[in-house]
């Protein structure tokens, strides 16, 4: 049945730099279009001088005239306490989230017809716990029900797997996008499709490759005695003309960087021009590939597979049409990788299939989904040696690889006499001293029964499930005594209270329309172009923006489209 019916459950990629909103119809995924007639909505969230709050393209292009009240990559920073400073207001990681999902969730109701209420949201395969619950704290704020979060790795993985259900194959998932890596392993048979294992880099992303460029040009300006560290709207267009390089680079061999009239320390401007070469970039991107190279042979280790035992190597996200990236992985794999979808797409895609999996529609019933757990889940033990008591040591409970969902429970026992509490610590990684892994959350179990070392025991369960989120159940073994762990107080977990107090302040905000958003976004970005123009194309944009302005004062719908639709021709003319 159609979700234009009834049961409409969307997809949902939040990205660090773009993100897509997907339903299923008729068996296919259909990405749905923003009110521009986009596919991607950026990231991105500003305030104006009005307090009006832009979610979308517009806030996009202040970023780059407005640094100081615009707010991007803040999806890096979900599951912590981070503040960001827009003019008058401040808000944090999941709230930022909550305006981009809540801004999807318009864009799906106007499409659908009806109202949307539940999502399914994908995340970094290397997202913890913290940032998990995080994300679904934001689609809660954004008034949308996540009961279901997926891997975006495994979602772009249902993508490849919707159009080849009756192959048989051993797959790699390479997933770079603005701000994450990951790399899955899967095995596709008769329409099972089989996560092997995983692994990534939950802060490595495109915008790092940009931030790479950004230090060449730094550098340049250094050594002619400039400095722009204290500058926001210089670093702010130095990253502009470094993500239109990079992305220059995927085609052509060299890029030039111009920035007329660069406001530098001191009040002084000045012209700055500079050409980069593809070897230049590969060159300060090398530290990046070794961080991509590392969770690959992670991942296949975990997999107990070889790179010869690999059918097909598929990338997904838009930062792998970087050269170097597919170079990488040809070299790693001994094939060229394959882009059989689009890049940017693969992984909503996979979301529009999960949201049709969970409303049992029949153009998937034959697809069957498992997931492993990224990350080996513990707790922090003390064992006594050589004399000596050595604490904050990490003992696992779940593996990472264990196929999901999964239960799994060790037992541990009192360390002194009459010891009459434990202090349960939970901690997610890979290390053997919980001080180098990333701490959950605690649990004091008090109230033991006195008895002599070692002869009082509890058994520790973990339960991990599709969503990625761990359960802590604890049993004072002998008694019929249960506890469990509830790990409110990790950074970033929203309490009950401050949901409602963050709805609230939500409901507040003043945002701008979706039928005047286009008109926003062609102002916004017209004006970022402006501040890259000298001359003729200068005076010709500014007199086009001076009409359209004066279109909107007379609220003629005619006469706004005309005019903005000659500024949107001139300022796509002047880009190229």
């Amino acid at each position: 049945m159609s979700q234009r019916e009834e049961g409409a459950i969307i997809g949902i990629d939040l990205g660090t730099t773009y993100s897509l909103v997907a339903v299923l119809e008729a068996g296919q995924p259909i990405i749905i279009a923003n009110a521009l007639g986009e596919q991607l909505t950026p990231s991105a969230v500003s305030v104006d001088e009005a307090g009006m709050v832009l979610v979308g393209a517009p806030a996009a292009a202040r970023a780059k005239t407005h640094p100081d009240r615009t707010a991007t990559q803040f999806k890096r920073d979900m599951g912590t306490d981070r503040k960001f400073q827009l003019g008058p207001r401040t808000l944090g990681p999941q709230q930022l989230s909550a305006l981009v999902l809540a801004e999807l969730k318009r864009d799906a109701e106007a499409w659908l017809g009806r109202p949307v209420t539940e999502a399914v949201i994908t995340v970094p395969a290397y997202f913890g716990d913290p940032q998990r619950q995080a994300t679904k704290d934001a689609g809660e704020l954004a008034g949308l029900r996540v009961e279901r979060i997926i891997n975006e790795p495994t979602a772009a993985a249902m993508a490849y797997g919707l159009h080849n259900r009756h192959r048989e194959l051993k797959a790699v998932v390479l997933d770079l996008g603005g701000g994450t890596f990951d790399v899955t392993v899967l095995e596709i048979i008769e329409g099972v499709i089989e996560v092997q294992a995983s692994a990534g880099d939950a802060r490595l992303g495109g915008e790092d490759f940009t931030d790479a460029l950004m230090v060449l040009i730094e550098q340049q300006l250094a050594r002619q005695g400039e400095d722009v560290s204290g500058v926001p709207l210089a670093r702010a267009r130095i990253r502009e003309a470094c993500e239109l390089a990079k992305r220059r680079l995927s085609t052509d061999e060299s890029a030039e960087v111009a920035l007329p009239g660069l406001p530098l320390a001191g009040g002084r401007r000045a012209d700055v021009a500079m050409t980069i070469t593809r070897q230049d970039a590969q060159d300060v991107w090398a530290p990046l590939l070794d961080r991509i190279r590392i969770p690959v042979m992670r991942a296949l280790r975990d997999a107990r597979v070889k790179t010869t035992e690999i059918d097909e190597v598929l990338l997904v996200g838009g930062s792998t049409r970087t050269p170097a990236v597919v170079e990488l992985a040809a070299r790693l794999f001994g094939r060229m990788p394959l882009r059989k979808l689009p890049p940017d797409e693969a992984v909503v895609m996979g979301a529009a299939i999960q949201a049709a999996l969970k409303r049992d529609d029949e153009a998937v019933d034959d697809m069957v989904v498992t997931d492993v757990a990224p990350f080996t889940l513990g707790i922090s033990i003390a064992q006594p040696i050589g004399g000596q008591r050595i604490s904050g040591l990490f003992s696992p409970i779940l593996e990472r690889g264990t196929v999901i969902p999964a239960s799994r429970v060790e037992r541990f026992s009192t360390i002194e006499d009459g010891q009459r509490e434990i202090l349960i610590q939970v901690y997610q990684g890979e290390h053997s001293l919980c001080a180098d892994n990333t701490h959950l959350g605690g649990y004091s179990l008090k109230g033991l029964p006195k008895a002599k070392a070692g002869e009082v025991s509890v058994d520790v369960r973990f339960t991990y499930d599709q969503n990625g989120i761990l359960e802590v159940e604890m049993t004072v073994v002998g008694t019929e005594r249960k506890e469990y762990l509830v790990l409110e107080q990790r950074p970033g977990k929203m309490t009950p209270e401050q949901l409602a107090q963050a709805r609230a302040e939500m409901e507040s905000l003043k945002f701008h329309p979706r039928d005047t958003l286009p008109n926003r976004t062609a102002l916004d970005r017209a004006e970022a172009l402006f501040v890259e123009l000298t001359g003729m194309d200068r005076q010709a944009l500014g007199a086009l923006m001076a009409r359209f302005r004066g279109a909107l004062e007379t609220q003629d719908l005619a006469l706004i489209d005309e005019a903005r639709e000659a500024l949107n021709s001139a300022a796509a003319r002047m880009r190229r």
